[in-house]
């Protein structure tokens, strides 16, 4: 799957991601400190899905209804890197293909998709 890790994402999150055999762009090596309206054009650019800890991602894709190839909001706050990787990587194996063109949210043994509606 290609994806967007925006800078928020640990690196240990993106190297597991990596060894799983997904194609990531990584915000925190290619270009610190841009825009998140940046960050969401250069997903849609590659179509890559981004995953992100930062809310603002919803405002973006739903509120003001910005194209996006997929949005996976990542709410898994005081949980060790490696455990975030693991939970990640068992959502997207188990839901790669609902992930698309989807607004998700992943949280402690759930995981939440919503489907954009244009």
């Amino acid at each position: 799957m290609n994806l967007v890790a925006d800078e928020n994402l640990d690196r240990t999150v993106i190297e597991r991601l990596r060894e799983a055999g997904h194609v990531v762009w990584a915000i925190v090596e290619m270009a610190p400190g841009i825009s998140d309206d940046d960050v969401l054009s250069l997903a849609n650019r590659e179509e890559a899905t981004l995953i992100t800890e930062d809310k603002d991602f919803g405002e973006l894709a739903f509120r003001r209804r910005l194209i996006h190839r997929g949005v996976l909001l990542v709410r898994l706050v005081g949980l060790p890197a490696m455990t975030k990787a693991s939970v990640i990587l068992e959502a997207i194996a188990a839901h790669e293909s609902e992930l698309t063109g989807a607004f998700a949210v992943v949280s402690p043994g759930q995981l939440r998709i919503r489907r954009k509606e244009f």
